[in-house]
């Protein structure tokens, strides 16, 4: 008999040398390969004659590539080390969009990182990687159609659907341990949503046990970052510890005035009690402070730059910016963990989560009582206020655009300074004209859910899951800083009547200092229970998968204030809106071969409007959307996946279609009924969106230290019909429902078609370097709703306009394509043993040819009527353009850790 050639070896931890479990371990461009057992032990039999190359592989860690030389019969490669790949160490806030980069009531724009820092999938990690700072949305649809969970409880917010990254930012060392499912694929988890879900484990046991230290510096959203992390790996007596903490700081990032503030620490403590019981507690608190960066017009980047921000101004000398996001709401959570037998696991799930965000700004409206009437009211402080710019000189004659604009050139910033002189500067009382307050919600939220896990046999699985979740939030104004005046008269200047003014009748002309609340207060109250149940089959040939899931959710709200426009409507609670929800998918994968497979998701799911879209205007009045309905989402999509040992290949294509969904919108309009102005809330109801396109992802490994990536995406995102749409106002008169003609505009999601393509070399001797161009096409600006109604061609008097041209106006409501983009960005680390010690190095430079593109913007609603949007368009520079936001340029990263 003729002797097997054989390779073997052991596979183990670099850091914990404890052994590795399911590495792969194959011959380069041979099908031969084998999984590492219990022991990390692995054996290769048949291997041909000739040089021949090692592959082992684990996701999470650097790839290992050894040459051998088959002569003999058998070869030992004896003891491997695997390590961490440093091309994971990426800061979440630094690889994608940041908070400080996204404005809350106008745009969609969502960070995706998160959700696809688990993923090993080439086109996934692109779109995070390369194309987040664009806007960039998968398949177009916003986070909110994907599930973020940490041990198997929901984190998405049920105010928007969207995950809080914020809540737990900064600790990247301890949230490595994640399990993605793309799309509608299976999670054990969760339903999931269109997008996918993550489930995130801070079980101390599966931490492996070493302590690590890091630092970072950036120019990005912070500058420096320090990181401390120790975790015991499971002790005697069957317990477990894993703590971090970290620190991100900078005066200013990338943007002018954006200052970052932030501190994270994490602790976990398991018990291992026996091999069918575990208790695991953890704690998340992550505290976290940054300025933010407004959108502007093209006038005034044109006269600044990209970097230029008009939230911030001196204030004795120091830089300070009154637009701040500030959030703090802690995460507790114990987790127990049942084997009930070796082919069945149980885990029961508790959360809390308790804290507050708020959002700063400064209000103008302050007064003082003459003769027991409300009188005064400041100017708008900001230096971008249309009033204060050379268009609106220009546009209305008034003579003094040279000196507005030298002003603006040579200063443009908030004026701390001036407001505190004339809140000092009155002679009938010292109530400031000017404050500082934020936007404030204090939440806690109580959620208990239990998760089973049962291997009915070698080919079935099942999972299931109940769910409860309970949520109140206090949301109100709360006041931070007087400016120097001494209380802040709590009335609105601009009600019509007396009562109007009042923003709580039950306290008329209430004098307000720091930390009291004023203007608004209410609160909402959500219960959610949820079940789900799945069932996963696995075959030689075919695998496939049916899922349901049904929910129950209720929303309330209560008015703490009575408000002087909506004294009928304002106080108490509101009707209690009250939605039953479901959702099925399945799919089936099959087999070709081992290196071709098939791939088919499908799946229908209705949704309950989040707390933002079930109220017209909370914050005034328990007014509850007209016809609120649930969303209807409908998603499915089909893919080739290659497998081969030199070529990783996926090719998808989506469709996700979106009904009945709602969105409101807050904002100054001009020209409602004609010649009517007012600060109105948009509702817009029954809106239907299609999203479709192709994926593609491609990896190559051509030689074994050389792998070239290539990414793209083509897709088209629409309205799908013409919804409804109505406007509220306090100032007495509404826009009554009618129709949004929006079909066939397109859904504002960065850009819908992306291509990438790149390059990573890694040598042997643990050092490694990586390029990739991305270009990126086809980005709408978000249009006004409001301007695509009859509306926008009417009179006063119900009438069109006499001067109505319909070809103008079909210019004026072109919706803007912004140009098409290339980002080049590049990445390298290194890492070294020095005895027990390991040592890494990481870098990466962002947008090298230091590009100038817009990333993202809305149409402003002002002008809502044909004759004031003609009247702004023939300016040679409009007043009330589009708002934009604009991509950094050229930004580093670089981060440096030691671990033992």
């Amino acid at each position: 008999m003729r002797a097997q050639k054989i390779v073997k070896g052991i596979v183990i931890n670099g850091d914990s040398e404890n052994p590795l479990q399911n590495v792969s371990v194959s011959i380069k461009d041979n099908e031969i390969a084998v999984l590492t057992d219990l022991n990390g032990a692995f054996t290769l039999n048949n291997i041909p004659n000739g040089r021949q190359f090692v592959v082992v592989s684990l996701e999470g860690y650097e790839m290992q590539n050894f040459p051998v030389q088959m002569s003999g019969e058998i070869i030992d490669l004896g003891i491997i080390m695997m390590y961490e790949d440093l091309s994971e160490d990426q800061d979440l806030s630094t690889i994608t969009l940041t908070d400080d980069e996204l404005n809350d009531d106008t745009s969609a724009a969502d960070n995706i990182s998160g959700l696809l820092q688990a993923s090993r999938d080439v086109y996934l990690r692109t779109a995070a990687f390369e194309w987040g700072g664009s806007f960039y949305r998968i398949r177009g649809v916003d986070s909110e159609n994907g599930k973020v969970l940490i041990n198997g409880v929901e984190m998405n917010k049920l105010y928007n659907g969207r995950p809080q990254w914020s809540n737990w930012g900064g600790l990247n060392d301890v949230l490595r341990n994640q399990e993605f499912s793309n799309g509608l694929t299976p999670s054990n988890y969760t339903f999931g949503g269109v997008l996918g879900s993550t489930n995130i484990s801070t079980r101390a046991s599966e931490y492996s046990e070493g302590t690590r230290i890091s630092y970072a510096a950036s120019n990005r959203s912070y500058v420096n970052r320090i990181t401390g992390t120790y975790t015991s790996g499971l002790m005697e007596k069957g317990w477990a510890v894993a703590v971090s903490g970290s620190r991100r700081s900078g005066n200013e990032g990338y943007v002018d005035g954006t200052f970052y503030d932030a501190n994270s620490i994490f602790a976990s403590l398991e018990k291992v009690f026996n091999d069918k019981h575990s208790l695991n507690l953890t704690l998340i608190a992550a505290e976290n402070e940054r300025g933010k960066n407004s959108p502007n017009t093209q006038e005034v980047y044109d006269l600044k730059d990209i970097k230029y921000n008009p939230y911030w101004g001196y204030q004795n000398g120091k830089m300070r910016n009154s637009r701040v996001r500030s959030i703090y709401e802690p995460i507790i959570m114990l987790n127990h963990y049942w084997n009930v037998s070796e082919n069945t696991e149980i885990s029961s799930n508790f959360s809390y989560q308790f804290g507050k965000m708020g959002n700063s700004r400064i209000n103008n409206n302050g007064a003082r009582l003459v003769d027991g009437i409300p009188i005064g009211g400041g100017s708008n402080p900001d230096p971008t206020y249309y009033q204060k710019l050379p268009s609106y000189a220009l546009g209305n004659g008034t003579g003094n655009e040279y000196e507005l604009l030298q002003q603006f050139l040579n200063d443009g910033q908030l004026d701390w300074d001036e407001m505190i002189r004339q809140n000092l500067s009155g002679t009938e009382s010292t109530n400031s004209k000017y404050i500082l307050y934020e936007d404030r919600t204090d939440s806690k939220q109580l959620t208990a859910n239990v998760i089973v896990s049962s291997e009915l046999n070698d080919n079935i699985t099942l999972n299931g899951k109940v769910q409860y979740m309970q949520v109140k939030s206090e949301n109100f104004a709360n006041v931070l800083d007087l400016l120097g005046g001494s209380g802040f008269l709590d009335v609105d200047t601009f009600g019509a009547t007396q009562e109007q003014k009042q923003s709580d009748l039950r306290n008329p002309n209430r004098i307000v200092t720091e930390g009291d609340r004023f203007a608004y207060n209410y609160d909402f109250n959500s219960d959610i229970y949820n079940a789900f149940l799945q069932v996963q089959f696995k075959y030689n040939k075919f695998d496939f998968y049916l899922a349901g899931d049904v929910s129950r959710t209720t929303h309330q709200r209560e008015g703490l204030y009575q408000n002087g426009s909506f004294a009928d409507t304002s106080f108490g609670k509101s009707e209690k809106l009250d939605f039953t929800n479901f959702g099925a998918k399945a799919g089936f994968t099959y087999k070709i071969s081992g290196r071709h497979l098939l791939d088919f998701n499908g799946g229908y799911l209705t949704k309950a409007p989040t707390l933002r879209n079930s109220f017209s205007n909370p914050r005034e009045n328990n007014d509850v959307v007209l016809d609120i309905t649930s969303e209807k989402v409908m998603a499915f999509d089909a893919s080739y996946i290659l497998r081969s040992p030199i070529i990783q290949a996926k090719l998808t294509g989506y469709y996700t279609g979106i009904s009945d969904a709602t969105e409101i919108s807050f904002f100054f309009a001009d020209g409602v009924g004609g010649d009517s102005s007012a600060f109105v809330q948009e509702v817009l109801t029954g809106v239907d969106k299609q999203h479709f396109g192709v994926e593609i992802g491609l990896e190559a490994q051509v030689t074994p230290t050389i792998k070239l990536r290539g990414a793209a995406n083509i897709g088209q995102y629409t309205y799908n019909n013409n919804p409804n749409i109505y406007l509220t106002s306090d100032a007495g008169f509404a826009l009554m429902p009618t129709t949004s003609y929006l079909k066939d505009y397109k859904v504002a999601s960065g850009p819908q078609k992306s291509y990438s393509f790149g390059f990573e070399y890694r040598d042997p001797d643990y050092w490694w370097i990586g390029a990739t161009a991305n270009y990126l096409d086809e980005t709408y600006v978000d249009i006004a709703p409001l301007k695509r109604t009859e509306n926008y061609a009417l009179d006063s008097d119900g009438q069109q306009f006499a001067d109505y041209d319909p070809e103008i106006a079909r210019e004026l409501l072109a919706q803007e394509q912004f140009d098409n983009y290339v980002v080049v960005n590049a990445v390298g680390g290194k890492s070294w043993k020095i005895g027990d010690y390991y040592v890494g190095f990481f870098a990466s430079i962002n947008n090298i040819l230091n590009h100038k593109y817009k990333s993202g913007g809305f149409e402003q609603g002002r002008n809502a009527n044909y004759r004031t949007d003609k009247a702004d368009a023939d300016l040679d520079t409009p007043v009330f353009g589009n708002k934009y936001w604009y991509g950094r340029g050229t930004t580093y990263f670089m981060n440096v850790y030691i671990r033992f």
